[in-house]
């Protein structure tokens, strides 16, 4: 906790003082006022986040974390938990969507086991982060204990700070386990004050009667449980996950250190909700990548009051949202610093007779 402590206290309340040194310089760029839209409110966002004039995004971090869930028990997942450790040996070995991805934008990708119900041999791509081999069943007890959720989000901050040593511009999240669309279904549902049913959808593509089951199971959760909506903590120990709770930490140490953080699908929009309960000013730093066909993500995104950038029909998770709205906000500051003003162009900002546009 003392680690978690020391992170929240160097998280800042965004002043926005160079916003409109940032609109003016904007508008005199060789093109007409507000033309590239929303690119140009993510540069301003971007500078704001960094404090810097002309922020580099060159260093891209994608997170990716993965944990099993005891909740798998109740037939909620088309797929078994044995998928988990094989999607992590995907994602070493390059063949995951994100990886393909991360390649495309220039991204490099950190794999974090947090808690995976398998062991791994030594992998020097592999970041052994485990609280457990995965949580409880949560519709019997707590998905885990109050000090593991404490660990689970410690262990984040480790990650992203041993990176940041090397160089991070702007982070992204990701994850992998089967199940945790329930557990962050449960979660949505707690904290925004959504029915379970209006935040429940297929996961990984369940049919009618799985999908009646999964509601019922996260219900059940939620009424065994009894989380404290105003508790991030409390909430995550109950109907979390340990890649969730890693996810929150490495949300928190990013809006530390003023590095722009990239939040993902569903999953990683429940752990934006629990870093959000632990501190609300870290809403700010964040960047909702996309809006996926998981219902209960448009509804998350409200509640923050962040608008997506991008809304491509995805559901894969991993971090690919983010990968490419990364690209987007990269694309976003070298408007800013690479493209031409009218006096450098030497181009007239009006034309006589004519009305501006």
């Amino acid at each position: 906790m003392k680690r978690l402590n020391e992170i929240l206290s160097k998280i800042e309340k965004i002043d926005y003082s160079l916003t409109e040194e940032t609109q003016i310089r904007l508008d005199n760029l060789t093109k007409p006022q507000g033309s590239l839209g929303k690119l140009e409110d993510l540069a301003k966002h971007v500078v704001e986040i960094t404090r810097k004039k002309s922020p580099d995004l060159r260093n891209k971090i994608v997170f990716t974390l993965a944990g099993d869930h005891g909740v798998t028990e109740e037939g909620i997942s088309l797929f078994p938990k044995g998928v988990t450790p094989q999607m992590v040996h995907n994602f070493l070995e390059g063949g995951a969507g994100i990886n393909v991805l991360a390649r495309h934008v220039g991204a490099r990708v950190v794999v974090v086991d947090m808690g995976v119900d398998a062991d791994f041999a030594p992998e020097p791509n592999l970041i052994l982060k485990k609280v457990a081999y995965g949580t409880k069943n949560f519709i019997h007890e707590a998905a885990m204990t109050r000090d593991e959720a404490f660990q689970s989000i410690e262990n984040g901050i480790e990650v992203f700070e041993e990176e940041f040593n090397k160089g991070i511009d702007i982070a992204a999240t990701g994850e992998m386990g089967i199940g945790n669309t329930t557990s962050a279904s449960a979660i949505a549902s707690v904290i925004t004050g959504a029915s379970v049913k209006d935040v429940t959808g297929r996961g990984t593509g369940i049919d009618d009667d799985s999908l009646s089951n999964k509601i019922n199971v996260i219900k059940k959760a939620i009424e065994v449980n009894n989380p404290n909506a105003d508790d991030g903590i409390d909430i995550l120990s109950k109907i979390g996950g340990f890649e969730i709770g890693g996810l929150v930490g490495i949300i928190l140490a990013a809006a530390s250190r003023r590095v722009p953080i990239v939040v993902d699908g569903f999953i990683s929009s429940a752990a934006a909700l629990i870093a959000y309960k632990i501190e609300p000013e870290v809403k700010d730093y964040m960047i909702a990548s996309h809006c996926s066909v998981e219902k209960g993500h448009i509804i998350v995104w409200n509640y923050l009051g962040l608008e997506p950038v991008l809304d491509l029909s995805l559901r894969l998770g991993e971090g690919t949202g983010a990968a490419l709205a990364m690209n987007i906000v990269d694309a976003s500051v070298k408007i800013l610093n690479e493209m031409a003003t009218f006096e450098q162009a030497n181009v007239p900002t009006q034309v006589k007779g004519a009305k501006q546009k």
